[in-house]
């Protein structure tokens, strides 16, 4: 893929959701959650700062992080979909 995001942006891929409940029951696609977890796939240069430097993000690529749940938004590209969000809408990394 050649995708670079600007500024303090993040292409983030979606985790998988479980097919399956604890309990062992099927969850029908049009019952799922929206997912709220992924992968970092492309990052920024980074954020500009007031003063006109470049901040570098805390976050990279590899990493797992969870996000807001009606942050950013969904892209498809070679038939797989991502989320663009900023760095500000993550709320932290797993890991």
């Amino acid at each position: 893929m050649n995708f670079k995001p600007l500024k303090d942006r993040l292409l983030v891929q979606y985790s998988e959701e479980p097919e399956k409940s604890s309990g062992g029951l099927f969850i029908p696609e049009t019952a799922k959650e929206k997912p709220q977890k992924g992968e970092v796939v492309a990052v920024g240069a980074g954020r500009v700062t007031d003063d006109g430097k470049l901040q570098a993000l805390e976050v990279k690529v590899g990493d797992t992080v969870l996000f807001e749940k009606y942050a950013g938004s969904k892209i498809k590209m070679d038939n797989t979909e991502y989320l663009i969000i900023r760095e500000d809408d993550v709320l932290g990394i797993q890991g």
